[in-house]
């Protein structure tokens, strides 16, 4: 198996608020509402950690007692850039650390014959190319979507592209990372395999069905 503890840009989680989390949404009997909740806080969670080096710059600053200066985050800031649909789920959990992002949207979905992901809809904020991008998907099964998704996103003009999912399958962190070794990746648990059908196991099931009620 591949040791993926070596890699200095990938980041797999272990903060006990964060496998507790995902702990209820692996469980079948967490209704919509809950699931939703909980993807939201972890993407918070992970996104706390995952925007650790942005870029400051200092500004001048009254306070009650004097002036000073203090940072603010730098230049075009954020862009999020979720995989639809399953990916929107965890925007506003990031939304709440960076209220002033920009959110593009990429449209991938998985053929049920060949497991690879057909695009149907890219757009992105501009300009992307002066902004740290995390791209959000709940899952990483195979890395075909999320590698494709940040394709897209370089062909674009994107450079500076962080890569956050809630759950891993060992083969899907592989391939994204073998295709975009240039990224950070982020991991809220690396699972154990993939099955025949391609789903993650243990997994949590589908997540866009999930997070959107829909079967």
């Amino acid at each position: 198996m591949y040791n993926f503890e070596n890699e200095d840009n990938i980041f797999i989680m272990d903060h006990p608020l964060i496998q507790h989390k995902i702990t209820q949404i692996r469980d079948k009997n967490t209704g919509t509402q809950q699931f939703r909740k909980c993807v939201e806080e972890i993407a918070t969670l992970m996104g706390y950690e995952a925007l650790r080096d942005l870029p400051l710059t200092d500004i001048d600053v009254e306070t009650p007692i004097e002036s000073t200066k203090s940072p603010v985050i730098a230049g075009k800031k954020l862009a999020i850039v979720p995989i639809l649909r399953a990916g929107l789920g965890m925007v506003s959990g990031i939304e709440a650390l960076v209220p002033t992002a920009k959110v593009g949207h990429i449209g991938l979905y998985r053929d049920p014959e060949t497991h690879k992901p057909v695009e149907y809809y890219c757009k992105l904020p501009s300009p992307i190319e002066l902004r740290t991008i995390v791209v959000v998907d709940p899952m990483l099964a195979t890395g075909g979507s999320g590698s494709d998704a940040v394709t897209q996103i370089k062909q674009h003009g994107g450079k500076h592209i962080k890569f956050m999912c809630i759950i891993a399958a060992p083969e899907g962190l592989e391939k994204l990372h073998k295709d975009h070794p240039d990224i950070q990746i982020y991991v809220g648990h690396l699972d154990r395999c993939l099955n025949e059908n391609a789903y993650i196991c243990p997994g949590l099931g589908d997540a866009g069905d999930r997070i959107f009620g829909t079967k």
